[in-house]
């Protein structure tokens, strides 16, 4: 399936089910819900197609086959919760009626730091082995490059180790991949690696079709993507910011200001600057990304 540009994806996932009444404030945070709550996460995906969006992201950023084990679940139901977060995608995809086009399903997978929950997917500093993630990231890679999932969305990559292991795995899948990164300022990513050596490193991978920026302030989206198209080759580039508040990882709780108001400002920018998929990630809401519907489908 081939989208069409510029692509309007959806907001943050766990910030909705929050506002669904529901308490994420657990080691598998919005993948908890994919055994006891899935009708949850399927509004919580209409909610955004409803809004605008065109392809929405699974509720799999934190579903990973280590992170289920630690918590007592065996290794075949730990795939099968993972498989399901894209057929609840499909679900609400179904559900959704639109006229001239059907949405794609953005399969999402989080960094090593995401699984540890101890708030290194901010710093990149995990201190293991170059093998330790590739076997962290090979088998959720092709449980879901093997699902009907259009991309394989690997989000917040906050380390140049990661991206390295992440471009070599994603060689082999038979799905298209965009790798987003969270970055600390205009020029950097998470570890202190210029945006740039990402995006060099990323721009002659044959699968990966989108190159970008997510869970980051939006005040740095501008100038990330000057540095992006510098080395990006022909990929597209994805901005997925977030409201610009700041995550307390130990509380596991957001403080300071909303930036959502200025998030809607700054996406005709972005989309001058050469964006090519837009739309949020934590505390940007359904009526955030209508905003930007708006805006883009003017």
């Amino acid at each position: 399936m081939i989208p069409t540009y510029p692509l309007l994806i959806d907001g943050g996932l766990s910030n909705q089910l929050e506002d669904q009444g529901f308490d994420l404030n657990q080691k598998l945070w919005s993948a908890k819900l994919l055994e006891s709550e899935p009708e949850a996460i399927v509004e919580a995906h209409l909610a955004y197609l409803e809004a605008g969006a065109r392809c929405i992201t699974t509720a799999s950023y934190q579903a990973t086959i280590p992170g289920f084990l630690s918590i007592g679940y065996d290794k075949v139901t730990a795939e099968s919760l993972i498989l399901k977060s894209v057929r609840l995608a499909e679900i609400a995809i179904n559900r959704f009626q639109a006229n001239d086009y059907t949405p794609i399903i953005a399969a999402s997978i989080g960094p090593f730091g995401a699984y540890l929950a101890d708030g290194s997917e901010y710093d990149g500093n995990y201190g293991v082995s170059d093998n330790t993630l590739s076997e962290f990231h090979e088998h959720r890679i092709k449980i879901l490059d093997q699902s009907s999932a259009n991309i394989l969305a690997c989000e917040t990559i906050p380390s140049f180790q990661e991206t390295k292991v992440l471009a070599d795995k994603l060689k082999n899948a038979k799905t298209p991949a965009w790798v987003s990164f969270s970055c600390i300022d205009e020029n950097h990513i998470n570890d202190g690696t210029p945006i740039e050596d990402c995006a060099e490193l990323l721009s002659n991978n044959p699968k990966v079709f989108a190159i970008g920026v997510n869970c980051t302030a939006p005040k740095h989206i501008s100038g990330l993507i000057k540095h992006l198209k510098v080395k990006s080759g022909k990929k597209k580039i994805i901005v997925y910011p977030n409201s610009g508040e700041i995550y307390q990882s130990q509380s596991k709780t957001w403080r300071g200001l909303s930036g959502s108001s200025s998030l809607v400002n700054m996406v005709k920018e972005w989309l001058e600057l050469g964006a090519d998929i837009i739309g949020g990630c934590c505390r940007i809401c359904p009526s955030d990304i209508n905003l930007i519907s708006k805006l883009i489908n003017h």
